[in-house]
């Protein structure tokens, strides 16, 4: 409710009891800055503690600023300890980096295979970064074999929930009915949800999209925009150049103008 003051009065008498959740907190309202001067070394001591006391939550907190080197000295092993120890107690977000631990052999020995079963958990538990990064493992076939429908599945899980390269991957998919069915208007919709985003990739292919027609209606003057978007960003297209360039100079200034107004809308409020 934003009354950090009190929440740290009420945890600290609950710390001096023993409660790791108290210590917990504690570290919450230090690492953040909440109510009080942002301390993050002071906020890994009451993480520390409150991990020794078995709290969770304090393990995975603890873990993450030692894996980052936030505050205190970078240690990826002893992070892995924490993850596991968490991930033991069935924290999704510790099943996550620990998984990524393992599929970069940093701080736990390269083991795709272990990494896939923390993973398999985080996205089974709604983790939608283990989602997006799970397609990926089954449609690359790493620690898994190659699966079209796994990966697809996974991909449109983490898509749904608003990940922009998932939701970019996952149009492909369905543009090319590579495990999941041929649907082209939901594919240009995914595609539209990325590009929104900033996602430059998906801003290219659906500007091929409105040129050709593919899942929304033709729109030379829809594609010039944001294929001009994209430009904006370093992309580059030979026959969406063309395109431009055909377009009466009225129509490529409109173009040009409303690509202009969108990244400048961007750039004031972030990414829609």
């Amino acid at each position: 409710q934003g009354l950090y003051i009190t929440a740290f009065n009420l945890a600290f008498k609950a710390a001096e009891k023993g409660d790791p959740q108290a210590h917990t907190l504690i570290g919450r309202i230090y690492a953040d800055g909440y109510g009080t001067a942002k301390n993050v070394k002071l906020g890994a001591e009451w993480f520390a503690r409150g991990a020794e006391l078995g709290d969770a939550e304090a393990q995975f907190a603890y873990g993450t600023l030692l894996a980052e080197g936030e505050g205190i000295p970078k240690d990826r092993a002893a992070a892995a300890r924490l993850f596991e120890a968490a991930a033991a107690q069935r924290h999704p977000a510790a099943n996550y980096n620990l998984a990524l631990l393992y599929l970069r052999g940093d701080g736990k020995p390269e083991n795709p295979y272990r990494a896939v079963a923390h993973m398999r958990y985080a996205a089974e538990q709604g983790v939608v970064n283990a989602q997006y990064d799970l397609g990926t493992l089954y449609a690359t076939g790493t620690g898994v074999d190659v699966d079209a429908f796994e990966a697809a599945k996974w991909m449109g899980k983490a898509a749904e929930a608003g990940h922009a390269e998932a939701q970019l991957d996952y149009a492909i998919m369905l543009m090319r009915g590579q495990g999941v069915a041929f649907e082209p208007k939901k594919g240009a919709q995914m595609f539209k949800a990325s590009a929104e985003r900033g996602v430059t990739p998906a801003q290219v292919r659906l500007a091929r999209c409105f040129a050709q027609g593919v899942g929304v209606d033709k729109n030379e003057a829809e594609a010039a925009k944001w294929y001009l978007i994209s430009k904006m960003a370093g992309a580059e297209d030979a026959a969406l150049d063309k395109l431009v360039a055909a377009l009466p100079a009225a129509e490529r200034n409109k173009a040009l103008n409303a690509a202009e107004t969108w990244v400048q809308q961007v750039q004031l409020g972030g990414w829609a």
